[in-house]
């Protein structure tokens, strides 16, 4: 396999970091022991044949932080963003991570918001291939990019 590029390297990671925030909530595990155990055994390991892409590790260790760090805040964005009958809480807990990542993403500056939300758009492709995921991921996100970054659209 190629070495990937940067931008395939943060893309790598965005998804890794949906992955670790998801695995953190479904089993109780802490930051640390995810982010060392994805770090360790997931970016660029072989499952099958299928050799995993080498994540950038600083993008996915800010990503993570920021999204456990800032939850709460995140949280209230999404919720904000949904209906009132479907707050965070009742939504798919891979869309949950999702969008925790991304809202962390946001918030910190940087990465301009349209960026963040074709790349989450994309990784929400890749766990519900069907499409009707991804069109709920792009409003969402949108609504929550407007809130946390207003200067940019």
């Amino acid at each position: 396999m190629t070495k990937p590029d940067r931008r395939q390297m943060k893309s790598a990671a965005r998804l890794y970091a949906v992955q670790a925030l998801f695995q953190m909530e479904s089993s109780g595990q802490t930051v640390e022991s995810v982010t060392r155990e994805f770090e360790t055994h997931r970016f660029g390991a072989v499952y099958d044949e299928d050799e995993m892409v080498e994540g950038d590790v600083d993008h996915f260790r800010k990503l993570v932080d920021q999204a456990v760090n800032w939850q709460a805040k995140i949280d209230q964005m999404t919720d904000r963003a949904l209906v009132a009958k479907w707050p965070i809480d009742r939504i798919d807990p891979v869309l949950r991570a999702l969008f925790r990542a991304a809202g962390g993403e946001m918030l910190a500056e940087g990465t301009p918001p349209k960026v963040v939300i074709t790349e989450f758009v994309d990784i929400a492709k890749a766990f519900f291939p069907d499409g009707k995921e991804s069109k709920f991921v792009n409003a969402v996100l949108d609504h929550m990019a407007r809130e946390a970054r207003p200067e940019a659209f």
